[in-house]
């Protein structure tokens, strides 16, 4: 699954820009993601045969960031492999790993050094590829450096002293800090539990629901669910559509008592995302009791490597977004947990 643009970026490289929405980009076989607080991920993707090279960058004048180069990862670590530190190669000559503030193991080295990283990229940014002698792993460098700059014009240090390419003399003070975090406010964490009496209630009036809903999917093969939202408010899912690895489902909002009153849950986006539509579907839809956190998934593939996933908390009239993360390359080095954020709130 190659890449869109989360939105247009006109003058990314010509001229300083506000932005506040996040963004999502490919350059050549770097993916560049940046969320709401302008926090800032990249890594090399496609036929990486599991040696990745991962950057993350914060917002703000500190110079936080991380570099790190995996082969595989942290859950599959290669089999019978050799430590990769020793056979790095740039273009196929020997890549050192200069300075003492690498943390090295076997298969997974990392830095959070600002002048270590900076040093780094520097020697790396003009190649085209690191190897491992005697390995299959390959790790592309084209298209590193658009990634780079595309990360210092977001966070606005284009021309400043701690930027990784077009540095400049401004100090980092000049760098502005990360927008301030949004909070979505959460109504009672444990409402008393559904009554024997109101679950038999709302499974009738779900079935009687799904039966006057528009679903293609076999009566047989609907799952229905109910649960309670708040003291007098409860969740009702069902599901409506299924494809290869996907189940669409709808949902409502169901008084706890009779007669019931519903009205269908809309979650509703604070960003425009790539295909243009802030209102997501419920896919593979599941609350969480224990977070009180309505997720999503939208699945790529069946090896859940690629996708989207996001996480509601209903504030007492609505399912706010919590947490949404979005993975479009399909290349088999990451699960849900770890695809790159584009929206967090506290």
């Amino acid at each position: 699954m190659r890449y869109r643009s989360l939105c247009l970026l006109f003058g990314l490289f010509t001229a300083p820009w506000l932005w506040a929405a996040p963004a999502q980009q490919a350059f050549s076989d770097w993916q560049v993601t940046c969320n709401n607080q302008n926090f800032c991920v990249a890594r090399n993707i496609g036929g990486h045969n599991g040696l990745v090279m991962t950057l993350e960058r914060s917002a703000g004048a500190r110079t936080d960031a991380t570099l790190r180069i995996d082969l595989g990862s942290k859950d599959t670590p290669p089999l019978k492999e050799p430590p990769i530190a020793p056979r790095l190669l740039l273009d196929g000559q020997p890549l050192p790993l200069a300075g003492e503030h690498w943390q090295i193991t076997p298969w997974h080295l990392m830095t959070d050094n600002a002048g270590g990283i900076a040093t780094f990229l520097n020697v790396i940014q003009e190649g085209k590829t690191i190897t491992l002698q005697n390995g299959k792993g390959s790790l592309s460098l084209i298209g590193l450096k658009a990634a780079l700059l595309f990360i210092d014009a977001q966070q606005k240090r284009v021309g400043s002293e701690t930027a990784w390419i077009k540095k400049g003399d401004e100090p980092s003070l000049s760098v502005p800090p990360a927008p301030a975090l949004k909070k979505v406010v959460q109504t009672n964490d444990m409402p008393a539990p559904l009554t024997h009496s109101q679950l038999n209630d709302l499974l009738d009036y779900a079935n009687w629901r799904m039966n006057n809903s528009q679903c293609s999917l076999d009566p047989m093969r609907r799952q229905v669910r109910v649960t309670a939202l708040t003291d007098d408010k409860a969740l009702l899912i069902i599901d409506c559509e299924a494809g290869a690895y996907n189940t669409v489902e709808l949902a409502w909002l169901v008084s706890r008592q009779k007669p019931f009153a519903s009205r269908p849950v809309r979650l509703r986006l604070p960003f425009t995302p790539d295909n243009g539509n802030d209102e997501m579907e419920l896919m593979n839809a599941a609350f969480d009791e224990k977070t009180r956190e309505l997720t999503t998934l939208s699945k790529g593939r069946g090896l859940v490597d690629c996708g989207v996933s996001s996480r509601w908390r209903f504030d007492g009239q609505r399912f706010r977004l919590v947490r949404y993360a979005q993975e479009p390359t399909c290349d088999n080095w990451h699960g849900p947990d770890a695809w790159p954020t584009l929206w967090v709130t506290r």
